[in-house]
C-alpha cells in the first residue's frame, strides 16, 4: 500500500470518527453545550452570568462541581438551585465529568504507512 492510499484511508478514517462523535452528542445551537436532559436547567442558571465555554472548558466530578457551585454562591451571587441543583449535577457529571482517556487511542498498525527500510 502506498503512502498515499495510506493517507487517503487515515482522512477518510479521521473524518468519518469525526461526523460519528458529532452524531452521538448533539451540540444546542445557542449554547454549543451537550443536548442533553439538563441543558436547560444548565442554560438558564449558568449561563446567566457566565458563558458556556466556562462550563465545557471543564471537566469535574461530582463533588468539585458541587464545591465549584457553593463557591460560586458564597462570592459570585449566584442563587440557591433549590430542586434544579441535583438536575444540573447529572447533567455537568455526564456531560463535563472527568475525562477517562485524554488522549485518543493508537492508530491501529495496518493503517500506518509502511516505511522504507
Amino acid at each position: 500500500m502506498s503512502r498515499l492510499t495510506s493517507a487517503l484511508m487515515l482522512s477518510v478514517l479521521c473524518a468519518t470518527s469525526l461526523v460519528t462523535l458529532a452524531n452521538e452528542h448533539k451540540l444546542n445551537p445557542a449554547t454549543g453545550l451537550v443536548d442533553a436532559t439538563g441543558h436547560n436547567m444548565v442554560a438558564a442558571h449558568c449561563t446567566a452570568c457566565h458563558s458556556a465555554k466556562l462550563i465545557s472548558q471543564n471537566q469535574m466530578s461530582r463533588e468539585r462541581w458541587l464545591e465549584t457551585i457553593r463557591w460560586m454562591q458564597s462570592t459570585q451571587k449566584l442563587w440557591p438551585l433549590g430542586e434544579a441543583e441535583p438536575v444540573i449535577l447529572d447533567y455537568l457529571t455526564t456531560w463535563y465529568g472527568p475525562k477517562i482517556q485524554s488522549r485518543r487511542a493508537p492508530i491501529p498498525t495496518h493503517l500506518m504507512p509502511q516505511g522504507s527500510d
